[in-house]
């Protein structure tokens, strides 16, 4: 399973990075939707890291310790990407205070949906062993969640063909690893 993850993300990376020509329609520039996406998603990305830090090296077993390893190599990527375009835009790569405005639901930075609370992110800290393993599940799938509808909708309302490679890349990847999610909370991490 992770081996058909690993080949899925590298060849939506790889489209994401080609120096092939781009899209006609990248020559207008990004829209609201193209900076919006890249900010909120980068913003969404920190605390996926954040996540993955707290488990990476405790004793959580194999595939918690696979799927931290993999989320934060895919992701630390993928932040850097999205800054580099936001960059190249004249764009802030600072956290916002303000999200998801481009989808027409602008709330607050910490209101953003899949976001773990303050007291769940400490207390992923502080768990340990397969409880640690079945919490770091849980709060990356809800996570997982609110990354693939932000996805979803950069998909329909993006115009850069890269931010929609890249946004069409996560919400299938994402996708798939919900669904791991899922199975090892039914069985390993029941």
């Amino acid at each position: 399973m992770a081996g058909s993850a690993v080949a899925l993300v590298s060849a939506g990376l790889t489209a994401c990075t080609t120096n092939e020509p781009h899209s006609s329609d990248d020559a207008d520039g990004p829209n609201e939707a193209d900076i919006g996406f890249c900010t909120d998603m980068s913003f969404h990305h920190e605390q996926a890291l954040a996540m993955c830090q707290r488990v990476l090296g405790a004793a959580t077993g194999g595939p918690v310790q696979n799927s931290a390893a993999e989320i934060l190599q895919n992701q630390s990527y993928e932040r850097g990407l999205m800054h580099a375009w936001l960059a190249s835009w004249g764009q802030s790569t600072a956290p916002p205070s303000e999200v998801m405005g481009w989808m027409g639901m602008s709330m607050p930075a910490e209101s953003m949906p899949g976001l773990a609370s303050e007291d769940e992110m400490r207390s992923l800290a502080e768990l340990s062993g397969i409880d640690k393993g079945r919490e770091f599940l849980v709060l990356m799938r809800t996570h997982h969640v609110g990354g693939v509808h932000m996805a979803d909708m950069a998909l329909e309302m993006a115009t850069i063909s890269r931010v929609k490679t890249l946004a069409q890349q996560m919400s299938a990847q994402q996708t798939y690893e919900i669904a791991m999610f899922d199975s090892l909370l039914e069985t390993t991490y029941t």
